[in-house]
């Protein structure tokens, strides 16, 4: 398994280009990924949202001119959502790039959680994994929904702690760059949600362009990394810098 833990791998077009965003190229990102990805097998992407068709279809034809541009997969390319679950061990296992989506990570958890057998069948795959935002999050053993959406995090039913793909033991928090200083519910996103829900864990908070890349042995921080841990908030790595990580 080769599994790719970004927030966001996406950055600007080029110029005079028709393609909405390439992968950025910082921190290595966009060479580590061609070195796994299989180009004459399809981009098989997660949806985060099973039953949202539309924004589904639209994210896929998205990522897919992305991926040819940069001949990471071939011409074909398929969304598995609650049209085509039932095909989720085929898709997979035949794919050259497997996209774990972004979007709301306890929506996304409840339609992993449909598809069976998904953490270990995910794990043999011979593609490499990129999971983008709560598809990264979803990657993890237990994982962590930081509260996101009006109401969460006051919400007495909502559940932080849910159970993931199991691909990693890691718990990573995305876009630092746009949520470090957010209030949420009359409440610190960090200060007063997070850091208490890190005592006795240990998250990892990144911006766009940073990433995590986990094998089967270990894990490897690439770029700008805060570690959150027992209520305590450390940048552990510079932007451009890479460190192995205790945790895989």
């Amino acid at each position: 398994m080769h599994l790719f833990l970004t927030s966001s791998p996406c950055t600007e077009p080029l110029p005079d280009s028709s393609l909405p965003f390439r992968f950025t190229e910082a921190n290595g990102f966009l060479a580590r990924l061609k070195q796994y990805a299989i180009p004459d097998r399809p981009l098989v992407m997660l949806a985060s949202s099973p039953r949202n068709h539309d924004l589904n279809d639209a994210f896929l034809h998205e990522f897919h001119a992305c991926c040819l541009f940069h001949q990471l997969c071939s011409a074909q390319c398929v969304m598995v959502d609650d049209r085509n679950a039932e095909d989720f061990r085929q898709l997979v296992e035949n794919a050259g790039l497997i996209i774990l989506s972004g979007g709301h990570v306890p929506t996304q958890q409840a339609f992993f959680a449909t598809l069976k057998d998904s953490g270990n069948i995910l794990r043999t795959c011979r593609a490499p994994l990129l999971g983008i935002s709560a598809g990264s999050m979803n990657a993890a053993k237990t994982v962590y929904a930081q509260p996101e959406e009006p109401g969460e995090a006051i919400d007495p039913l909502y559940r932080r702690f849910l159970p993931g793909l199991g691909l990693t033991t890691l718990n990573i928090l995305p876009h630092l760059q746009e949520v470090r200083h957010r209030n949420l519910d009359g409440l610190r996103l960090f200060e007063d949600i997070t850091f208490p829900d890190s005592m006795g864990r240990t998250f990892y908070a990144y911006p766009d362009g940073s990433y995590i890349e986990v094998n089967d042995c270990e894990a490897i921080a690439r770029g700008e990394m805060h570690r959150i841990r027992n209520g305590i908030m450390q940048q552990i790595l510079e932007d451009g810098a890479s460190m192995v990580l205790e945790e895989a």
